[in-house]
């Protein structure tokens, strides 16, 4: 049988380098793109030790660059065909009080996160479309269904994200191209304590004690969080599953947080925070 072809963004690390080199090892064919093409040697590195440099071919893509994506469509329909599964794992965590943020903060999350994310797959659509169909993972967070605090930009791109997703998978599902979110929760993937280390530290006293609280949290999860192969392992699941569902939700506490927020007032969500923003 002919091997399926995937095609990952943000490679260069987390969920994206180690999906691209396990699902490798389980006999795909992948196509790895990132932005910075110089960390690179990071995955080849990867991909040597398992055996599997064969299996990846590496592509440099910016998502929030049209042109580049339009390049890299051309070259990877020229080389391959259509692929089976794309996999828009691009993204990054600002963390911040919205109070101190830059208009330039929210643009470049927004782009990155959701635009750059509906412009490969737009991108991509009419060929695999052709083709009689595939599948898309979009890489969502529980920060799509929780709004926490000193992280609104990245709150704001993973609920954008979700909202974007079920419209996709709606509309693509007559087109046999089954759309499917993960909502993940904490894992050691670094992208938490990466948003709040680059949040401005220059704030009125008044907001000290919230951003305090959310570093201690995000300290707290490098420390607690789950093995990102968790994460890896359901992307093969939804990858070779026949006709994946839409939501899928894995880390700790993730489904409990959301069935939580559906059953409680909001006032007693709120008189929660505050508790754990203060200790």
């Amino acid at each position: 049988m002919k091997s399926k072809t995937v095609f990952i963004t943000g490679t260069s690390s987390g969920f994206g380098l180690e999906t691209a080199v396990y699902l490798a090892e389980k006999g795909f064919r992948i196509i790895a793109a990132m932005r910075n093409y110089s960390k690179e040697n990071l995955l080849e590195q990867r991909a040597a030790l398992s055996g599997v440099s064969d299996r990846i071919t590496v592509m440099e893509l910016d998502v929030t660059d049209p042109a580049q994506i339009e390049r890299v469509k051309e070259e990877v329909q020229s080389r391959f065909g259509a692929p089976d599964v794309i996999i828009n794992n691009a993204g990054y965590s600002k963390g911040g009080i919205t109070e101190t943020l830059t208009y330039t903060d929210w643009e470049e999350q927004l782009k990155t996160n959701v635009l750059g994310t509906v412009a490969v797959t737009a991108a991509f659509l009419p060929m695999m479309r052709e083709a009689g169909g595939g599948k898309i993972i979009n890489l969502g967070s529980i920060s799509g269904r929780f709004g926490f605090p000193a992280l609104g930009p990245y709150v704001t791109s993973k609920t954008a994200l979700a909202g974007c997703s079920e419209s996709l998978r709606l509309e693509l599902l007559p087109q046999n191209i089954y759309m499917s979110l993960i909502e993940a929760g904490s894992y050691k993937t670094g992208i938490w304590e990466k948003g709040m280390n680059a949040a401005n530290l220059e704030i009125p006293e008044s907001y000290r004690g919230t951003l305090e609280s959310m570093y201690r949290m995000a300290e707290h999860s490098a420390h607690t969080a789950s093995d990102p192969q968790e994460v890896v392992r359901l992307i093969e699941r939804i990858c070779t599953v026949k006709k994946p569902r839409f939501r899928y939700q894995t880390g700790r506490g993730v489904r409990t947080l959301i069935f939580l927020k559906t059953l409680l007032p909001w006032p007693v969500i709120e008189w929660y925070v505050k508790i754990k923003l203060t200790k």
